[in-house]
């Protein structure tokens, strides 16, 4: 069981993080920490004029699950508007803690984790990248809005 959680694919996810490091200067960041392992997961955000992710950085401190999930979001975020990783971590949440189906679209490689379902203490560092890149993005939407009425 064990081997289909850290699969040959989870575990290249895992070595290959995309966009590591920080932002020199983000619109918005946030970092979440998993309690139960220690898992962190800082990330940056700058938005463009339509209010998608332009760029993107993540300093990830995670088990192999958190260090997959955070990989598959660096390597598709580009683009990506709140409302898709808002709707991608719903969906994300609900395949590991209801058995739903997999993200759907730019985040659809989130399915290699349908095994963490099974493993409840895991949860939460799977789900630390999309919840901190949503964190930064609503951040950077509020900087940016406000500054744009001003």
């Amino acid at each position: 069981m064990l081997d289909d959680l850290y699969s040959a694919r989870i575990l290249a996810l895992a070595a290959n993080m995309p966009r590591a490091g920080r932002l020199d200067a983000p619109q918005g960041s946030a970092e979440r920490n998993a309690k139960l392992c220690g898992s962190r997961i800082t990330v940056d955000v700058s938005l463009d004029a339509d209010g998608a992710v332009a760029d993107y950085a993540q300093d990830v401190q995670a088990c192999a699950l958190g260090q997959a999930a955070a990989a598959v979001l660096g390597e598709n975020v580009i683009g990506a508007t709140r409302d898709e990783i808002a709707t991608a971590l719903d969906a994300f949440s609900a395949m590991l803690k209801q058995g739903g189906p997999p993200p759907e679209g730019r985040f659809k490689d989130l399915a290699v984790l349908q095994p963490v379902k099974d493993y409840p203490a895991r949860h939460a560092s799977s789900l630390l990248a999309f919840e901190a890149a949503l964190a930064a993005v609503q951040q950077a939407a509020t900087r940016t809005s406000g500054a744009d009425a001003a």
